[in-house]
Protein backbone atom coordinates (compact mmCIF):
# COMPACT_ATOMS: atom_id res chain seq x y z
CA UNK A 1 0.00 0.00 0.00
CA UNK A 2 2.76 2.31 -0.63
CA UNK A 3 5.52 3.13 1.67
CA UNK A 4 5.06 4.07 5.48
CA UNK A 5 5.27 7.51 6.24
CA UNK A 6 4.96 6.60 10.53
CA UNK A 7 6.58 9.98 12.11
CA UNK A 8 5.65 11.84 14.79
CA UNK A 9 3.27 14.73 14.28
CA UNK A 10 5.31 17.61 15.04
CA UNK A 11 8.16 16.11 12.80
CA UNK A 12 5.50 15.69 10.19
CA UNK A 13 4.61 19.22 9.90
CA UNK A 14 8.46 20.67 10.09
CA UNK A 15 8.16 20.83 6.20
CA UNK A 16 4.96 22.47 5.99
CA UNK A 17 5.21 26.76 6.05
CA UNK A 18 4.29 28.47 9.28
CA UNK A 19 1.61 30.52 7.59
CA UNK A 20 -0.09 27.46 6.88
CA UNK A 21 -0.13 26.19 9.98
CA UNK A 22 -2.03 28.43 11.62
CA UNK A 23 -4.69 29.38 8.51
CA UNK A 24 -5.74 33.24 9.06
CA UNK A 25 -4.05 33.63 12.34
CA UNK A 26 -7.90 32.26 13.72
CA UNK A 27 -7.55 31.08 17.42
CA UNK A 28 -9.36 27.42 17.38
CA UNK A 29 -10.07 26.44 20.58
CA UNK A 30 -12.58 23.42 20.00
CA UNK A 31 -11.60 22.27 15.93
CA UNK A 32 -7.99 21.13 15.38
CA UNK A 33 -5.96 19.41 13.03
CA UNK A 34 -6.45 18.42 10.20
CA UNK A 35 -4.44 15.66 11.46
CA UNK A 36 -2.72 12.78 9.56
CA UNK A 37 -4.99 9.55 10.15
CA UNK A 38 -4.15 6.43 8.70
CA UNK A 39 -8.10 5.14 8.66
CA UNK A 40 -9.31 8.05 8.39
CA UNK A 41 -7.21 10.31 5.64
CA UNK A 42 -7.36 13.92 6.63
CA UNK A 43 -8.73 13.86 10.05
CA UNK A 44 -10.38 17.24 11.05
CA UNK A 45 -10.64 17.24 15.08
CA UNK A 46 -13.93 18.20 16.62
CA UNK A 47 -13.60 18.53 20.33
CA UNK A 48 -16.66 18.65 22.22
CA UNK A 49 -14.89 18.67 25.93
CA UNK A 50 -12.02 20.55 25.17
CA UNK A 51 -11.02 20.30 28.54
CA UNK A 52 -6.95 21.17 30.21
CA UNK A 53 -7.08 17.45 31.72
CA UNK A 54 -7.81 14.37 30.13
CA UNK A 55 -11.59 13.11 30.91
CA UNK A 56 -12.59 10.15 30.17
CA UNK A 57 -14.53 6.67 32.21
CA UNK A 58 -11.12 4.87 31.16
CA UNK A 59 -7.55 4.87 31.86
CA UNK A 60 -6.02 3.44 29.22
CA UNK A 61 -2.03 2.86 29.38
CA UNK A 62 -1.65 3.09 25.58
CA UNK A 63 -3.89 6.80 25.32
CA UNK A 64 -2.01 9.03 23.42
CA UNK A 65 -3.26 11.52 26.03
CA UNK A 66 -1.43 9.98 28.93
CA UNK A 67 -3.33 9.14 32.38
CA UNK A 68 -6.89 10.28 33.02
CA UNK A 69 -7.32 13.05 35.30
CA UNK A 70 -10.93 13.55 35.44
CA UNK A 71 -12.33 10.06 35.39
CA UNK A 72 -16.06 10.18 35.11
CA UNK A 73 -19.36 8.28 33.39
CA UNK A 74 -21.83 11.30 33.80
CA UNK A 75 -22.85 13.24 31.01
CA UNK A 76 -23.01 16.50 30.74
CA UNK A 77 -22.39 19.76 28.17
CA UNK A 78 -18.76 20.52 28.34
CA UNK A 79 -18.83 23.70 25.88
CA UNK A 80 -21.52 26.28 24.48
CA UNK A 81 -22.23 25.04 20.67
CA UNK A 82 -23.03 28.45 19.85
CA UNK A 83 -18.85 28.70 20.22
CA UNK A 84 -18.56 25.97 18.36
CA UNK A 85 -20.38 27.02 15.51
CA UNK A 86 -18.78 30.48 15.26
CA UNK A 87 -15.40 28.25 14.99
CA UNK A 88 -16.79 25.81 11.93
CA UNK A 89 -17.99 29.25 10.26
CA UNK A 90 -14.50 30.64 10.74
CA UNK A 91 -12.69 27.51 8.58
CA UNK A 92 -15.27 26.08 6.78
CA UNK A 93 -13.10 27.81 3.67
CA UNK A 94 -9.72 27.27 4.46
CA UNK A 95 -10.36 23.41 5.82
CA UNK A 96 -9.17 20.44 3.35
CA UNK A 97 -10.32 17.36 4.97
CA UNK A 98 -11.48 13.85 4.40
CA UNK A 99 -14.03 13.75 7.66
CA UNK A 100 -14.66 15.48 10.55
CA UNK A 101 -13.73 13.54 13.60
CA UNK A 102 -15.13 14.21 17.31
CA UNK A 103 -12.36 13.15 19.60
CA UNK A 104 -10.34 15.21 21.37
CA UNK A 105 -9.25 15.51 25.49
CA UNK A 106 -11.34 12.43 25.77
CA UNK A 107 -14.17 10.36 25.71
CA UNK A 108 -16.53 12.25 23.27
CA UNK A 109 -19.97 10.62 23.95
CA UNK A 110 -19.90 11.94 27.64
CA UNK A 111 -20.68 15.45 25.56
CA UNK A 112 -24.58 15.30 26.26
CA UNK A 113 -25.14 17.91 22.83
CA UNK A 114 -22.88 15.11 20.78
CA UNK A 115 -26.22 14.73 18.67
CA UNK A 116 -26.66 18.48 17.98
CA UNK A 117 -23.15 18.93 17.26
CA UNK A 118 -22.96 16.86 14.37
CA UNK A 119 -25.64 18.32 12.67
CA UNK A 120 -24.15 21.45 13.43
CA UNK A 121 -20.57 20.06 11.83
CA UNK A 122 -22.70 18.09 8.81
CA UNK A 123 -24.82 21.54 7.76
CA UNK A 124 -21.89 24.04 7.83
CA UNK A 125 -18.85 21.83 6.57
CA UNK A 126 -20.37 19.62 4.52
CA UNK A 127 -17.93 16.00 5.57
CA UNK A 128 -19.03 13.06 6.67
CA UNK A 129 -18.55 12.54 10.29
CA UNK A 130 -16.86 10.52 12.26
CA UNK A 131 -16.93 9.30 16.17
CA UNK A 132 -13.76 7.95 18.07
CA UNK A 133 -14.89 6.04 21.08
CA UNK A 134 -14.08 3.95 23.46
CA UNK A 135 -17.71 2.52 24.10
CA UNK A 136 -18.30 2.98 26.98
CA UNK A 137 -21.49 4.56 27.09
CA UNK A 138 -23.12 2.56 24.03
CA UNK A 139 -25.45 1.18 26.86
CA UNK A 140 -27.00 4.63 27.14
CA UNK A 141 -30.34 4.94 24.42
CA UNK A 142 -29.47 8.68 23.81
CA UNK A 143 -26.32 7.91 22.89
CA UNK A 144 -27.03 5.19 20.34
CA UNK A 145 -29.41 7.87 19.03
CA UNK A 146 -26.55 10.42 19.00
CA UNK A 147 -24.27 7.93 17.13
CA UNK A 148 -26.84 7.17 14.42
CA UNK A 149 -26.27 11.11 13.43
CA UNK A 150 -22.78 10.17 11.96
CA UNK A 151 -21.20 8.72 8.51
CA UNK A 152 -18.44 6.37 10.99
CA UNK A 153 -18.15 4.82 14.19
CA UNK A 154 -14.86 3.93 15.50
CA UNK A 155 -15.20 2.03 18.65
CA UNK A 156 -13.42 0.47 20.76
CA UNK A 157 -14.32 -2.90 21.48
CA UNK A 158 -13.23 -6.08 23.87
CA UNK A 159 -14.81 -9.22 23.04
CA UNK A 160 -13.86 -13.52 22.84
CA UNK A 161 -16.57 -14.01 20.00
CA UNK A 162 -17.44 -11.57 17.02
CA UNK A 163 -18.29 -12.40 13.27
CA UNK A 164 -16.31 -8.93 11.44
CA UNK A 165 -16.77 -7.98 7.90
CA UNK A 166 -13.43 -5.90 7.86
CA UNK A 167 -10.59 -6.22 10.35
CA UNK A 168 -8.17 -2.52 11.28
CA UNK A 169 -4.92 -3.94 13.68
CA UNK A 170 -3.50 -1.41 15.25
CA UNK A 171 -0.57 -0.70 17.45
CA UNK A 172 0.61 2.36 19.68
CA UNK A 173 3.12 3.55 17.46
CA UNK A 174 2.92 7.15 19.17
CA UNK A 175 5.02 7.41 22.02
CA UNK A 176 3.29 6.35 24.95
CA UNK A 177 4.24 3.39 27.81
CA UNK A 178 3.52 0.37 25.99
CA UNK A 179 5.82 -1.05 23.38
CA UNK A 180 4.47 -1.09 20.37
CA UNK A 181 3.81 -4.71 18.30
CA UNK A 182 6.55 -5.09 15.64
CA UNK A 183 5.89 -5.68 12.22
CA UNK A 184 6.02 -9.76 12.34
CA UNK A 185 4.02 -9.71 15.09
CA UNK A 186 1.04 -7.53 13.32
CA UNK A 187 1.21 -9.29 10.43
CA UNK A 188 1.40 -13.20 12.56
CA UNK A 189 -2.21 -11.55 13.16
CA UNK A 190 -3.48 -10.18 10.45
CA UNK A 191 -2.58 -14.06 9.18
CA UNK A 192 -5.49 -15.32 11.62
CA UNK A 193 -8.03 -13.18 9.23
CA UNK A 194 -6.96 -14.96 6.27
CA UNK A 195 -11.04 -15.69 5.57
CA UNK A 196 -11.36 -11.98 5.28
CA UNK A 197 -11.34 -9.96 2.23
CA UNK A 198 -10.59 -7.12 4.14
CA UNK A 199 -7.78 -6.76 6.53
CA UNK A 200 -5.69 -3.71 6.89
CA UNK A 201 -3.11 -2.66 9.63
CA UNK A 202 -1.52 0.51 10.90
CA UNK A 203 2.20 -0.51 9.69
CA UNK A 204 0.33 -0.61 5.84
CA UNK A 205 -1.28 2.70 5.53
CA UNK A 206 -0.13 6.22 4.48
CA UNK A 207 -0.59 9.03 5.91
CA UNK A 208 -1.11 12.22 3.87
CA UNK A 209 0.23 15.52 4.44
CA UNK A 210 -1.74 17.89 6.45
CA UNK A 211 -1.31 21.38 7.44
CA UNK A 212 -3.60 22.16 10.82
CA UNK A 213 -5.59 25.16 11.14
CA UNK A 214 -4.07 25.88 14.81
CA UNK A 215 -0.46 24.11 15.50
CA UNK A 216 -0.78 24.10 19.38
CA UNK A 217 -4.34 23.11 19.55
CA UNK A 218 -3.80 20.15 17.66
CA UNK A 219 -0.46 18.95 19.54
CA UNK A 220 -1.95 19.57 22.52
CA UNK A 221 -4.56 16.60 21.62
CA UNK A 222 -2.55 14.88 19.74
CA UNK A 223 0.86 14.77 21.45
CA UNK A 224 4.71 13.00 20.28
Amino acid sequence: MGEKKDVPLRRALQTIPATESNLGGDFLAYVYGPVPSWRLGRSLGIDLLSVREKTCPFDCIYCQLGRTVNKQIRREKFIDLRLLQAELETIKDKVRADYATFSGTGEPTLACNLGKAIELVKNILSLPVAILTNAALLKDEEVLFSLLKADLVIAKLDASRIAPDEVQINTPIRPCPVKPLSQEEIAAIQREFFALKKVTTVYEATRPIVAPLNLAETIRRRPG
